[in-house]
């Protein structure tokens, strides 16, 4: 059997970075780790081949090799994978579909033969059994949730590394919040279950002897969900998988209570951890209670990211708009926070009701919701009626992205953030002539043809006048800026100081 593996293309959004990773002569940011992992579980007798079509093309010669097709897809894929399924059909193919976006709408896709939903260490198997049989279903619905210690290794060798600025393991799913507009614990439960140290380990290890050295994402929703496995074992085994190593520095995403743990802080950093996404969400109190984000209530929020910031961690952030508790002066208040927190990646969206959270399902009672959740939450839209009036709404929504990535206030952003990050030594550097040629890239682009030029260069000078060893960071955030404004152009307008 001849297996091909299709992840459908994303749209253009801030978390792409599309426009920043031509500057490194990289296609995509991560591989699709989902499927890799599927690639692992299905028969070792398989022949398999990867189409990341973020990367590459999906040819006819690899319609005409296949025998099946295996397609897998997050929400925001939507549009692209229906013309995946329709190619693969117009070649005769049988088409097999799982992931996030046909938990809620696998009716939505008759072309498909067969959906294999949840995870797929416990609905892949008796699918694959059945297959065997001639006596498959079309549908595998998972029942309960896996045990992480029997998810086998990603199948790296199908991975094309050249492509990619970043690799991504997995050491836990599930998260212990609530969050009324999040659908983690809908699709993966509220009780953590981990990978052992050894399991992690040997994923890094497989990814360090295929020469890799770049940055390694650990795809956690919530990183710091079982904080005593961390500290006892993974933690302590990662500082000494460590020792001699060059490159591969970490991130990944944590809730804000991270900030109330030194000890976590400093194993994480020591680790070789540089970089966490929080879910900042708003500063309004009252927001944060309606949409029960408990560890953010009662906190204060900026000296939380600060804490992490002179802890050796760069905290980017996502930020909601377009609660039912929100006023007309939460964008004011969102600007502010966001340039006091010198968080440069800020992800601002509108509020989505995603299928399978309680939002959605109070929205449904209430007989507000719209339409589909498009699964990018920058792209000016919503899937429910909001209770401030639509247009004040997308204008504030607007006004936000517009100043935030002005690139005065960006650049102010940038300064901010290098006066506060203390930067760790954990982390051997492993810089390539890729990273040079981007540093001359962005001269051209930024320092020369843009608009930003003069806050470029007066960035520059600042940081090697003031925080010379935090340099390349401060490239990096240049060009990620460059990135940022050509989404803001893309949903919202031009941005201008």
């Amino acid at each position: 059997m001849r297996a091909l593996l299709i992840y459908p293309e994303f749209p253009d959004t801030f978390w792409s970075f599309k426009h920043a990773l031509p500057f490194i002569r990289k296609k995509a940011s991560f591989p699709p780790l989902g499927l890799l992992t599927v690639a692992s579980l299905l028969p070792a007798s398989w022949e398999k081949r990867l189409v990341d079509m973020n990367v590459t093309h999906l040819t006819d010669k690899d319609l005409a090799w296949a025998d099946i097709a295996l397609v897998s897809a997050m929400v925001a894929q939507r549009e692209s994978t229906r013309q995946v399924i329709a190619r693969c059909k117009e070649k005769g193919l049988k088409v097999v579909a799982g992931g996030p976006l046909f938990l809620a709408e696998w009716e939505d896709f008759p072309q498909v033969d067969h959906f294999v939903l949840g995870e797929g260490e416990l609905s892949l198997p008796p699918f694959l059994a059945d297959l065997e049989r001639g006596q498959a279903r079309r549908v595998y619905q998972a029942e309960g949730f896996a045990d992480m210690a029997s998810s086998p290794m990603p199948m790296w060798d199908l991975v094309d590394f050249r492509q990619y600025s970043s690799m991504c393991v997995q050491f836990s799913r599930g998260c212990p919040f609530n969050c009324d507009f999040c659908n983690i614990t809908a699709m993966l439960g509220r009780k953590m279950r981990t990978k052992t140290a050894a399991q992690i380990v040997a994923e890094l290890d497989a990814l360090y002897q295929r020469g890799w050295r770049g940055g390694v994402f650990f795809v956690d929703d919530n990183f710091i969900g079982n904080k005593v496995i961390l500290k006892r074992e993974v933690l302590p085994a990662l500082i000494a998988w460590r020792q001699g190593k060059r490159g591969m520095g970490f991130q990944t995403e944590v809730s804000v209570n991270l900030a109330d743990d030194p000890e976590l802080m400093d194993l994480m950093v020591r680790a070789g951890f540089d970089k966490v996404f929080v879910g900042i969400e708003t500063p309004d109190e009252n927001s944060l209670a309606e949409c029960n984000k408990v560890q953010n209530k009662g906190r204060d929020l900026l000296s939380a990211v600060k804490a992490m910031q002179h802890a050796g961690l760069e905290v980017q952030g996502g930020f909601i708009v377009g609660f039912d508790s929100d006023t007309p002066s939460i964008f004011q208040r969102q600007i502010e926070f966001i340039q006091k927190s010198g968080i440069v990646t800020a992800m601002v969206g509108l509020l989505q009701a995603p299928y399978g959270t309680r939002l959605y399902e109070r929205l449904k009672q209430e007989g507000r919701l719209l339409k589909r959740f498009t699964g990018n939450n920058t792209d000016n839209t919503m899937n429910f009626l909001p209770k401030m009036d639509p247009q004040i709404l997308h204008e504030g929504y607007r006004r936000i992205l517009m100043t935030i990535y002005s690139p005065k206030a960006y650049y102010e952003r940038v300064r901010a953030f290098l006066r506060e990050y203390r930067k760790a030594h954990y982390v051997r550097p492993h810089l390539t002539w890729d990273y040079f040629l981007a540093f001359l890239r962005s001269i051209v682009a930024l320092g020369i043809r843009g608009k930003e030029r003069i806050e470029y260069w007066r960035l520059l000078l600042w940081t090697l006048l003031r925080r010379p060893r935090l340099f390349p960071d401060a490239v990096t955030f240049a060009i990620y800026g460059f990135h940022f404004r050509r989404i803001c152009e893309l949903y919202v307008g031009s941005t201008s100081d």
